[in-house]
């Protein structure tokens, strides 16, 4: 059974917003590594929304580059935030585990501003979404 497209896109908005603010959280706790994460995965999830909320049954994948690829075919807007958000993909990883990385662990590896640049570009996919989920 399908969900309804609404209601799913619904869900996943507002995760990604509790995700945005873990980040937040995460970054001033000099967790930098965690914040970079999930900022990756709020934007994730809420390009995830916008998907369900313009009909796709089951949005897959983890890469933020590709999910606003896909929603760039639905709408030009998205076209035009991938090259600014594409970054966030290499938050995916290398945030997590050391192996991500050629040397160290990744709660060495991230700046303060490593953190609050993936949380920008996070901000920008979830204000893009809410944007275009409230004229739908």
């Amino acid at each position: 059974m399908q969900p309804d497209a609404k209601r799913e896109a619904s869900r996943w908005q507002e995760q990604a917003e509790r995700d945005i603010d873990d980040a937040r959280y995460c970054l001033r706790g000099n967790r930098f590594n965690l914040a970079c994460f999930m900022a990756q995965q709020a934007a994730e999830k809420s390009l995830k929304a916008f998907l369900y909320a313009s009909g796709e049954e089951e949005p897959w994948g983890h890469s933020v580059a590709d999910l606003c690829r896909e929603a760039g075919d639905r709408d030009g807007d998205f076209r035009n935030l991938h090259p600014e958000v594409a970054p966030l993909d290499k938050f995916y990883v290398p945030t997590r585990y050391p192996n991500g990385l050629p040397g160290g662990i990744p709660s060495e590896a991230f700046s303060a501003d490593d953190a609050k640049g993936a949380i920008e570009m996070a901000g920008r996919v979830i204000a893009l979404v809410e944007t275009k989920i409230e004229s739908r």
